[in-house]
């Protein structure tokens, strides 16, 4: 839900591409709900949410959101962020999870991004998430969403980043050593990798 999260990905990758053992580098998505207490089925603009939640006037959200905007399409990225909404992740994170089991997990986040940022496609609903999951070449989806599997994951996820000092998003963990908190520059991570690797 975490426009930064997107934009920090592919910060990442950026450094990634050109880092000299980048094709050693296991990456591995991990899960962070922003607000686990939100019911699922219940959805709000995400907006609304930043109002309430940082005390922000409706046209200081605007002039963020289009702030936001205008550093993702640096990337290369495209956001809609007006009219985004938000709700609970649980699902989709889950999906996440299938698809690390499935050799696939990548596709499957750039799926997701790219519906809720670009597209303001729902990420709240099994018959969005089934469709997502389907395009992104998840198989046995409408099974995994029927079930709980995965919950636990999710929620031990959360608990390990707490544990490694992350209370927001994005937060990156090279070699399960070094923190990077934030959507930081290529050159951030390109050094965390540097390091990761000469102190290996």
């Amino acid at each position: 839900m975490c426009p930064w999260c997107y934009l920090g990905k592919r910060r990442f990758e950026t450094a990634l591409a050109v880092f000299a053992h980048g094709d050693k580098v296991e990456v591995v998505h991990r899960s962070f709900q922003l607000d686990p207490s939100v019911p699922k089925g219940v959805t709000q603009r995400a907006r609304d949410m930043l109002m309430r939640k940082y005390r922000m006037t409706e046209s200081q959200v605007i002039a963020s959101q289009e702030h936001l905007e205008q550093l993702a399409a640096v990337e290369g990225l495209e956001y809609h962020l007006a009219e985004s909404h938000t709700g609970n992740t649980m699902d989709a994170h889950r999906l996440v999870h299938l698809g690390r089991e499935q050799g696939i997990q990548d596709v499957v986040i750039e799926r997701l991004y790219r519906a809720h940022f670009t597209e303001n496609t729902s990420l709240f609903d099994h018959a969005s998430l089934t469709a997502l999951g389907n395009e992104a070449g998840l198989r046995d989806v409408e099974a995994l969403l029927t079930s709980d599997r995965y919950e636990d994951a999710v929620v031990a996820d959360h608990r390990q980043a707490n544990e490694l000092g992350a209370h927001g998003v994005p937060f990156f963990v090279f070699d399960g050593r070094y923190g990077v908190s934030g959507a930081q520059s290529v050159e951030v991570f390109s050094d965390a990798l540097a390091r990761a690797w000469t102190h290996s």
